[in-house]
This record gives structure tokens, C-alpha cells and sequence, in this order.
């Protein structure tokens, strides 16, 4: 009989380590993230017509499922998330002009969810944008407002970002954040059509957030001067 090779454990990479505050938790629902292109509001039921609006394309809910139907399901969508305590939903607003879209309009929506204050840990994800804004510096900005609020005002130890194994080009883009890859989850979670997804899974620690912060602050400056984009439009 054909015996399993013998597992190799893992060898700690912070053997000596020191304790971490528990993080700050929840967000207050007042909190607002201020950038140059966008600013983030935590979603309220009032949001749901423009979140609705805005995110009603196919092309938006590929890798994510979920999908709302009308403004009553967006409405039950953000109730859900508000009773759910691991999560905090934000509504993106422009603060300037872009592309077709006026100053003030909603242009997206992100999350953190699966927070443990605990354990100092959250994950960014259920991040949508109309497709409208896909390729601008929405995104990258709205990582950086994110990122920023969670190491520095939160007290988070890890962040988390997952996305659809055929996510290709928002595989790259969390790695081009200088998050690290941690792995493939196996049949971790449905998609809209009814499959079951692998999902890859990547971190940022508070240790790497310096480099990483310097990283996206330059190629979003790059976005915002005019430069390309390969950010993903959508990660969960």
C-alpha cells in the first residue's frame, strides 16, 4: 500500500512575536474617507436607488453573486449587511468629473467583511464599480482609502483580498498592490450561475502596509495624472 508523502510543516516566520492591540470595531457610521477622485460613506438605506443604478450591468456581477433585482433588493441587500457584525459596507461618491459622471455621483460600493477585532483582521471585498469608471483611478484610490483607514485608524493587523480563480487580471492587480499570495481555497464559494468557485486568496500585513502604501500612492498619482490602468474593476 502507497503510502501519502510525509507533510513538511511550516516554519514560523515571526518566531518572535509581540501582542497586538484588538482592533478597533465596528466603524462609526458617520465615518467618511476622503480622496482626491473619490470619497466613502458608510452605505445607508437611503443609497440604494444609486447603488442600484450604478451597478445595474451583467458585466458587473461575473465574479460576484448576489445581484440585486430591483432597488427593494439593493434596499434588503444593505440590511443585511448592516445586521451582519463582521461587516461594514461604504458607498463610493466622486469628488470631481468623470468620464460621463457629474461631482456627487455613486459610482460603486466596497466592503470590509469577515472582520475579527480579535484577531486584528478584516478582508476588503464585495467591491463593485459601473463600468463606467472601470480603468480610472476609482479603484486603486478606493484600496488605498481602505487600506489606510484599516492599519492606521483601526488597528488591523491583516487585511485580507479574495477573487475568482478566472479573475485573471484582478489576480494581477492585487499582486501589483504588493500583496502577498497566500493560496487557492477549493470550491470556496458560488458564483452568480450557480457554480462553485476556487478562490484566491492574498494579504497584506500591518509590517508590509509602509511599502505597500508607497507603492499604491505612486500608481495612483501615475492614474490620476493620466497614465493607463490594469486595476481590477471587481474583487471578491
Amino acid at each position: 500500500m502507497n503510502e501519502l508523502p510525509r507533510f513538511r510543516p511550516q516554519i514560523d516566520s515571526r518566531p518572535v512575536d509581540s501582542p497586538w492591540p484588538i482592533a478597533i470595531w465596528p466603524v462609526p457610521a458617520d465615518a467618511v474617507l476622503v480622496g482626491r477622485v473619490v470619497e466613502l460613506r458608510v452605505t445607508t438605506s437611503a443609497d440604494a436607488p444609486e447603488l442600484f443604478a450604478a451597478l445595474d450591468h451583467d458585466a458587473v456581477w461575473s465574479h460576484v453573486r448576489g445581484r440585486p433585482a430591483n432597488v427593494d433588493d439593493m434596499q434588503q441587500l444593505i440590511a443585511d449587511g448592516v445586521t451582519t457584525p463582521t461587516w461594514c459596507r461604504w458607498t463610493l461618491r466622486l469628488r470631481v468629473p468623470l468620464e460621463q459622471f457629474d461631482v456627487g455621483a455613486v459610482v460603486g460600493t466596497s466592503s470590509f467583511l469577515e472582520t475579527s477585532p480579535v484577531d486584528a483582521r478584516t478582508e476588503i471585498g464585495f467591491t463593485a464599480y459601473t463600468p463606467g469608471v472601470w480603468g480610472t483611478a476609482v479603484n486603486p484610490e478606493t484600496k488605498l482609502l481602505l487600506l489606510r483607514y484599516a492599519f492606521e485608524t483601526l488597528g488591523m493587523g491583516r487585511v485580507q483580498l479574495k477573487t475568482d480563480i478566472r479573475n485573471v487580471r484582478s489576480q494581477q492587480a492585487i499582486a501589483r498592490l504588493g500583496a502577498t499570495y497566500e493560496g487557492v481555497l477549493r470550491r470556496y464559494q458560488r458564483r452568480s450561475d450557480g457554480s462553485v468557485r476556487d478562490t484566491v486568496l492574498f494579504s497584506i500585513t500591518a509590517e508590509e502596509w509602509p511599502t505597500v502604501e508607497s507603492r499604491l500612492t505612486l500608481r495612483l498619482n501615475g492614474l490620476i495624472d493620466g497614465a493607463p490602468s490594469d486595476e481590477p474593476e471587481v474583487t471578491d
